[in-house]
Parts: C-alpha cells; structure tokens; sequence
C-alpha cells in the first residue's frame, strides 16, 4: 500500500494509509484536517506538544500517544517500548541531544518509527545523530536540519550514513530556526533521496 506524507511546517508530519490518519507533532496546524486516528507527540516542548492542535485534530476515538502524562494523552510510551493500535505499530526510539542541554537523555523523549500500510516512517524527534540510530531500518526518515537545538544539516547527513534507507524528508526548519537553505545542503552532501517538501506539500511512497 502506499503512503502519503504531509509536511505541515516545523516538525509537523501527517501520515495517510489507506482510511488511516495519523499525526506526528501537530503544531499551528491553523485549518481544519482530517481528523486523526493516531496523534504521537515527540516531547512535551509547545513547538511539538499543542493542545489546541490537539483538539482541533481528534475526536472521542483518537489515541495520542506521549513520552509524558497529560490529560489528552492516551497511552504514555518511553523509549525502546512498542504500541499496536490496530493495524498500526508504533516503536518508541530514543531521542536526545549530546552536546547541548535542550533534549536531556535522561527525559527519555522519543522519535518513532511508524509502521503502517506496511512501510516503516521514523519520526526522529528533536535530536543530535545519536548512537541508537546505527543499523535502524525505515523506508522514510523525517529529520532534523535547523541545527541550534538539533542536527545541522551536515550532522544530518552523518545519520543517515549509520541509517537504512532510501529517502529522507528534511523537517524542523522554516520556523523558530532554519531555513530552506538548510534543507538544500543535505539534498547536496546526501547520497539518499531527499524530498524537500513547501509546508503542506506531500510526498507518496509507492
């Protein structure tokens, strides 16, 4: 089956497969959007955790899920643990910043790798390139490149060499930090796809 990924600005991802919609990170979403199935939050900053976009993304059914306790959180994950909510699986991975304090690992924040219409989406959150990232598989990888509190667009690039996959969408630029040119430099150093989307572009993986 193929997906559709939607970048929505910032770090903000919407994933469709098939009737399924999920959100990663939803923030001044500011239009009405399908409505989500699945809502998973990085980490508890207001750049990624939004309770406006929140309620203007679920409904009764929707499950968000969190490295943190809220009252709109449904099912609170740390990293290395696994979510099945239905025929979507979730893994939380770790992520964290090693030479700046705005991510501590001891947090336990998260990205995710999103595994739905039988492809493998890792999200991963507001981090540095960190060891846990050699050998992790995924067809498509949202990614950092704004740098300040996360990966540069080099230090992207060193990530993706301990990464397995094809294609990278370049994320967290064109708000508070970042800009295009960022996203340029990896689709430059980078020997893996990358898809440089506008805010509210979507990309399809056949």
């Amino acid at each position: 089956m193929s997906i559709e990924i939607t970048w929505l600005g910032h770090a903000s991802i919407q994933v469709r497969a098939g009737k399924t919609v999920c959100y990663i990170d939803p923030w001044k979403i500011g239009k009405p959007l399908p409505r989500a199935d699945i809502i998973l939050i990085t980490h508890e900053h207001y750049d990624h955790y939004s309770e406006d976009d929140l309620e203007l993304l679920s409904n009764d059914a929707t499950r968000i899920v969190a490295p943190m306790s809220t009252g709109y959180v449904t099912d609170v994950v740390k990293p290395g643990q696994r979510l099945a909510l239905g025929d979507v699986l979730i893994e939380a991975v770790p992520a964290y910043n090693i030479d700046k304090n705005f991510h501590p690992k001891e947090n336990q924040w998260v990205g995710y790798v999103v595994t739905l219409g039988g492809k493998r989406v890792y999200h991963t959150g507001d981090t540095d390139h960190i060891p846990e990232m050699k050998g992790l598989q995924a067809d498509i990888v949202l990614m950092p490149v704004g740098g300040t509190y996360t990966m540069t667009a080099e230090e992207a690039g060193m990530a993706l060499k301990d990464l397995q996959t094809d294609h990278v969408i370049p994320i967290h630029f064109g708000d508070i930090v970042g800009s295009a040119d960022d996203a340029l430099r990896l689709s430059a150093i980078s020997t893996t796809a990358v898809h440089i989307l506008q805010a509210g572009e979507s990309y399809t993986l056949e």
